[in-house]
């Protein structure tokens, strides 16, 4: 099984959330990680839900460290898969096995920007957000775990390290589900994004920007030049 690559795998569910727990294992079901998926239940945090988030991440890390393992995966109980292609993870995990330096490795999140490798099913990112489904290598969970909560969330905490060797597949195949967020927070940005036809479809729009953003830019110039064109004229 390709997913043998990573160690260990971990899910982080709040307790009490027996809904999202069987919904997740749904998704699970499909991609062929049940086997291997094993729930680490946190509880809410009492007085600060993004230092509940921050250090359910570090837990998982420091498990998997603890198990000896030298690849991990991580999930939020909210991820659900789309456009899996056992072939294209095949194809991600030749890409990392050549690339050992690789840090961490994002099935779905939003980019600053991206860049292609020589693999077609990969690109290089800039991290921006979102953590729902990423892979940690053992030297860098190491560094990670090192770094107290300091009332930086963890997306916020991976994107201001600024951090290279940070890989995703292309297209992504994991998602943050559209269900209402547990973080109160974020309740207004949550339903903006649900508005805006939830977070799978935002976080394709991202990829397939940052992926052709000089055609997309070059296209809106030339656009641009002709409007200008028929005004001036």
């Amino acid at each position: 099984m390709i997913w043998n690559y990573f160690h260990r795998v971990y899910c982080i569910s709040v307790d009490g959330r027996e809904d999202r727990r069987q919904e997740v294992r749904r998704q699970f079901d499909r991609v062929g990680l049940s086997p291997l998926a094993e729930f680490v239940i946190v509880q809410k945090h009492p007085t600060d839900i993004e230092q509940g988030i921050y250090e359910s991440h570090m837990t998982c890390m420091r498990r998997g460290l603890e198990a000896g393992a030298d690849r991990m995966l991580i999930f939020e109980d909210d991820v659900v898969f789309d456009r899996f292609d056992p072939g294209r993870l095949e194809q991600c995990v030749d890409f990392l096995t050549r690339h050992p330096e690789w840090n961490l490795f994002f099935l779905g999140c939003m980019v600053k920007r991206s860049r292609p490798t020589e693999s077609r099913a990969m690109v290089e990112v800039e991290f921006q957000c979102l953590c729902h489904a990423y892979g940690v290598n053992r030297r860098f969970a190491q560094t990670l775990v090192q770094i107290p909560w300091q009332r930086v969330p963890f997306d916020d905490m991976l994107r201001d390290l600024k951090a290279d060797h940070l890989f995703a597949p292309y297209p992504a195949f994991a998602f943050q589900s559209s269900s209402p967020s547990d973080n109160e927070r974020f309740l207004p940005l949550d339903r903006f994004r649900r508005m805006c036809g939830g977070l799978k479809r935002l976080q394709k729009l991202n990829a397939f920007y940052h992926r052709h953003r000089r055609v997309i830019v070059a296209g809106h110039l030339v656009l641009l030049g002709i409007i200008l064109g028929l005004w001036i004229g």
